[in-house]
Order: C-alpha cells, then sequence, then structure tokens
C-alpha cells in the first residue's frame, strides 16, 4: 500500500512506507533465494558422475577419481537407504617460483547421493580406490522365501 497515492504525505508515513518496502525486499530473498549449503552441494553433484550397473547379486557404483587418497574419500549410508560418496581434491601446494598459467583441474568438494532399492544389504557394502577409479558394491540381499500356507488343525466338537 502506497500512503502517497491516498495523499498523505508526511514524514512518519513516509519512514512506514520505506519500512514496509524493505520488509518485503527481505521476505522476497529469503523464500525464493536457494541456500548456500544447497547451491555448493547442487555444484558437487553435478561435477561428479558415475555409472551405476546392476548384476544378479549386487549394484556396483564407478566414480572416476583421479588423485585423490583414500582418506579424501567417504563413503557412507544414510537413513538406511541412501548411499552417499564424498570427499574433498584439494589444490596441489604451490612450489616456490612456480606459478599457474592455466587452471582447468577441478579442485574442492565432491558429492553424490543415491536412493538404495528396497533389496540392498546395506550391511555388506564394499568400497575399493584402484588408478583412480572408486568402485563402491552393494551386494542385493536374497529373495524372500515364498509363504507356505499355514494348515489350520480342525476340531470335531
Amino acid at each position: 500500500m502506497d500512503f502517497r497515492l491516498m495523499g498523505i504525505d508526511t514524514p512518519l508515513f513516509h519512514t512506514l512506507q520505506h519500512l514496509m518496502d524493505a520488509a518485503a525486499d527481505d521476505s522476497d530473498k529469503s523464500v525464493n533465494a536457494p541456500s548456500r549449503n544447497y547451491v555448493r552441494d547442487a555444484k558437487a553433484m553435478a561435477a561428479t558422475p558415475a555409472d551405476v550397473k546392476e548384476y544378479p547379486n549386487s549394484y556396483v557404483f564407478v566414480v572416476d577419481m583421479p588423485g585423490l587418497k583414500s582418506g579424501d574419500i567417504k563413503v557412507q549410508v544414510e537413513d538406511d537407504n541412501v548411499l552417499l560418496i564424498s570427499g574433498e581434491r584439494k589444490r596441489e601446494e604451490e612450489k616456490e617460483g612456480a606459478k599457474y598459467i592455466r587452471m582447468e583441474r577441478r579442485v574442492g568438494k565432491f558429492m553424490r547421493k543415491f536412493t538404495l532399492p528396497e533389496n540392498a544389504n546395506t550391511d555388506a557394502i564394499s568400497a575399493v580406490c584402484q588408478d583412480g577409479v572408486l568402485t563402491v558394491t552393494v551386494q542385493k540381499l536374497p529373495p524372500p522365501e515364498p509363504k507356505k500356507p499355514k494348515t489350520i488343525e480342525v476340531k470335531i466338537a
């Protein structure tokens, strides 16, 4: 509501109008803008490609991670069915007298989340990083045995 349109143009109403405009601007930013963590996580996920394969007894997740050590990579299970692969690639320490002419290799945090199927055995997960390729294997649970019909004894009274 603009008080000036109503013919009221006093300093008090001018200040009130200014406060209302500022509150509207602040509320738009907090509602519409994504959080910093969301933006960081989205960038990390977009920059971490992965292959997912299904075998008769397992699911295999393959992620390229050249130059990373095992301490730089974290494999976790969240909420009993979400596989989280994350870590960080750090920039090499600069040696004296050297300067970068071009920097194209990606550095920083990376992350991928995968929702595991119901038949994934979260207690049987292995992760191996060899030649810059991380392979995470999640074993499948055996299929449930079909239920046998239950026989009820009929009593004669």
